[in-house]
């Protein structure tokens, strides 16, 4: 796509007036990853409802290209995406970087520091929806891998006065690991800019350096990057201002927004928000809304520009998903230690998930026992014990990683090419129902940035055949079987199928 090009748009119907009030029925709070988060005093919270007329479009842009030595990326044609948008306000896509008015030192950063060469086909469309004055709320959904963090990152930076020493952006996210990532990023980005930020997240109180929230001095910096029980906890404290916020993100916004996620705590923070900058801009990112979260995200959020990407077209196609039959469960191990591991070391990192912390705990020592170097993330582990092993992963000091759920979202590391579901996700009411979201951002993890991957579920018994079929029927997919669980040509073979080998 050369230049700019107008965006096209034919008016929608309105959708009805809803009203939302608070759930009449108490549910059970579940964190995500198994990973508790702290408390904090109540707030009212009220959803607020909107009528807005939408108008859709069908959008083509350029892909994504990084100046990087490796292999090249995967960037289908025919992936199209579907923009709402609200009121009168044209919009341009952005062909390249400088078609955003950025600053020069964003410019720098995004060039120099990020290694970009042009906006993604999200970033292109997204991008002037949230930085072209009114700058309306944003619910943005997309693939994994597809440049989503880049969006609201650089949105982030783009609003904050870097002269005004206060808080000015909030981007809330599920985990303690995802927002320390996301802070990462955000400060590559603007490294050569003024603008400050800092993470939200629990620390350990065995720090030193721990400061307890009620002996810290009001917080200066513009953009903090946190979970929702500490964002929570600073502002109850009165130490996190809300007065000059401009843009509220939440990252992974389905889980945010979720009954069985964090919806009273994120409709919390909004709602104070709303109290002290009825302005600020709310921009929600994930690569999965289930209809029952769209729907209320729908309702909740005024005055919405959306952009959504059709359920059938976030299978990952550059990631090639297996299914392994397995006679009992200590053939998954040796599957895991025979096949997967032993060809895995020619063609990158590994990350098993499991769904609980005793399989992690069990599937670790088994491997271990085997002699197998490997180390494990989950939610019971101390905070120093999980920034050391992500680190390490990231910097390919390991190259075998279990994990729960907790890694599932968001966990970007581009030399990740195998993904092994140990054990396939399921709903929390219910071992019956596979957690569709889920397994979608666990396939995410191989395969970054559209670099090729491979997936091998392993299942074991007639109830997990029955997952699998629900899964592959959920996204419209057949996923191939690897022919005998046992046979070093039948993996080799799979792996060169998915051009890993």
């Amino acid at each position: 796509m050369s230049g700019s090009a107008e965006i096209p748009a034919t008016t929608a119907n309105p959708p009805p007036a809803t009203t939302t009030a608070a759930a009449a029925a108490a549910v059970v709070k579940r964190s995500w990853g198994d990973e508790a988060d702290d408390d904090a005093d109540d707030w009212n919270a009220v959803a607020v409802p909107t009528d807005d007329n939408k108008v859709t479009a069908d959008l083509n842009v350029d892909s994504l290209a990084i100046s990087e030595p490796e292999p090249p990326l995967y960037d289908p044609e025919d992936s199209s995406i579907q923009a709402v948008t609200a009121g009168d306000t044209p919009y341009t896509s952005a062909s390249k970087f400088e078609d955003l008015s950025l600053s020069d030192e964003l410019l720098k950063g995004l060039y120099v520091s990020m290694r970009f060469e042009r906006p993604s086909k999200i970033q292109a469309i997204t991008l002037p929806m949230i930085l072209t004055p009114p700058h309306k709320n944003l619910i943005a959904q997309a693939h994994n891998g597809s440049g989503k963090t880049t969006c609201f990152v650089l949105g982030m930076l783009s609003r904050v006065d870097p002269k005004l020493q206060a808080p000015q952006a909030l981007c809330i996210c599920p985990t303690r690991e995802l927002a320390l990532q996301n802070l990462e990023v955000l400060k590559k980005m603007a490294k050569y800019t003024a603008i400050t930020a800092e993470s939200a997240v629990q620390e350990s109180l065995n720090d030193p350096a721990h400061i307890p929230i009620s002996k810290r001095p009001p917080i200066t910096t513009q953009i903090v990057i946190g979970t929702p029980g500490t964002v929570k906890k600073w502002i109850s404290y009165k130490k996190l201002s809300l007065v000059y916020m401009k843009i509220l993100v939440f990252d992974e916004a389905d889980h945010m927004l979720a009954q069985d996620g964090f919806r009273d705590d994120s409709l919390r923070i909004m709602n104070e928000i709303k109290k002290n900058a009825s302005n600020c801009q709310v921009l929600l990112f994930s690569a999965t809304f289930n209809d029952t979260v769209k729907n209320f995200v729908t309702r909740t959020i005024p005055d919405y520009n959306q952009l959504f990407v059709k359920k059938e077209e976030l299978s990952l196609e550059a990631v090639k998903q297996y299914m392994v039959q397995c006679p009992d469960e200590l053939a998954k191990v040796h599957v895991i230690k025979d096949k997967i591991l032993d060809l895995g070391e020619k063609v990158g990192q590994t990350i098993i998930f499991v769904r609980t912390r005793e399989s992690a705990s069990m599937l670790h020592k088994a491997l271990m026992d085997f002699g197998f170097e490997v180390t494990t993330i989950q939610g019971a582990r101390t905070t120093e014990e999980r920034d050391k092993i992500v680190k390490e992963f990231k910097d390919g000091l390991t190259h075998v990683l279990i994990s729960t759920d907790l890694l599932a979202r968001g966990f970007d590391q581009s030399q990740v090419n195998l993904v092994v579901n140990y054990e396939l996700p399921v709903k929390h009411y219910s071992w019956n129902e596979p957690d569709c979201e889920v397994y979608l951002h666990r396939v995410g993890r191989a395969g970054r940035f559209g670099r090729r991957g491979a997936v091998f579920n392993l299942l074991c018994g007639d109830r997990e055949r029955m997952l699998m079929e629900k899964i592959e029927q959920h996204f419209g997919i057949k996923v191939d079987e690897v022919a005998s669980w046992n046979s070093d040509e039948d993996f080799e073979a799979a792996l060169k199928e998915a051009k890993l080998l």
